[in-house]
């Protein structure tokens, strides 16, 4: 990756707690959304991620 497009890259923020945060990029064709859970990242496509919302919403 150059480092142009380094600097030009600014990442889409959703929430973010203090251990926590979930942010989305735009990859070629597809959105990805990011899950940071500590020293743990979850790469998600915009399908698994509507899923996982489900999920989480059911654990309620």
């Amino acid at each position: 990756m150059s480092n142009n497009h380094q600097e030009e890259f600014e990442p889409d923020v959703l929430a973010e707690t203090e251990n926590f945060a979930v942010w989305r990029s735009r990859e070629e064709d597809d959105t990805l959304y990011h899950v940071e859970l500590g020293g743990v990242t979850l790469h998600l496509t915009a399908e698994e991620w509507d899923e996982f919302v489900t999920l989480i919403e059911s654990a309620e």
